[in-house]
């Protein structure tokens, strides 16, 4: 919901550090790697509840997120590494409940419900895009992504600003987690009725 309104605004900057990682050498799948291996290592603090190091690695993860993209625009998009950038995130989205979750076994059913909900999100985004991509359909907001992005009341900003949310108050995970899932469902609901009938 808020992407379209986020992402015009973060462009420059991450536009600028992008061209100094092109001017020193990476690559925008190197970005794109070390990104997911710094979230990996958020998911590990949150197994041991060092939940000021998971923000930090989850803020990185992102950031790196966002340059690769930037990155890749600058050397040429690639389907490789539009394919790899949208796998990881979907994993990543999906490891940080299972942090909690395996921190805390209690909170197991909200980090379960969760990622049911991605499920249904991510499943109803991905599949809407192939169905685009066949008939040449871009989304007029977001046609600089590599796979057409199907917008909803859940998007990447509001993921990142649940996942926030979790870092500072733990303790009221379950809570978080069952209130973002119903956005979630909501959002791959909306998704589906809008994708059938536009399709």
């Amino acid at each position: 919901m808020l992407d379209r309104y986020l992402v015009p605004r973060l462009k420059a900057p991450l536009g600028a550090m992008a061209s100094r990682l092109d001017a020193a050498g990476w690559r925008a799948d190197q970005v794109t790697w070390l990104g997911f291996a710094v979230g990996v290592l958020a998911v590990l603090a949150l197994v041991f509840q060092a939940y000021g190091l998971a923000l930090v690695g989850l803020i990185l993860n992102r950031l790196a997120d966002g340059v690769d993209g930037e990155l890749a625009r600058l050397q040429g998009p690639t389907d490789r590494g539009a394919f790899l950038d949208i796998a990881l995130d979907f994993a990543f989205y999906a490891l940080f409940p299972l942090g909690f979750a395996l921190g805390n076994p209690e909170v197991a059913l909200p980090a379960a419900v969760l990622i049911c909900s991605f499920v249904g999100t991510g499943s109803s985004f991905l599949a809407f895009a192939s169905q685009a991509e066949k008939r040449g359909i871009q989304h007029p907001d977001f046609g600089y992504k590599g796979l057409y992005y199907l917008n909803g009341l859940a998007e990447g900003t509001e993921t990142i600003a649940c996942f926030v949310l979790m870092c500072l108050w733990p303790a009221y995970f379950a809570e978080i987690a069952y209130v973002f899932a119903a956005v979630c469902f909501l959002t791959a609901a909306n998704r589906i009725w809008a994708g059938w009938r536009s399709l």
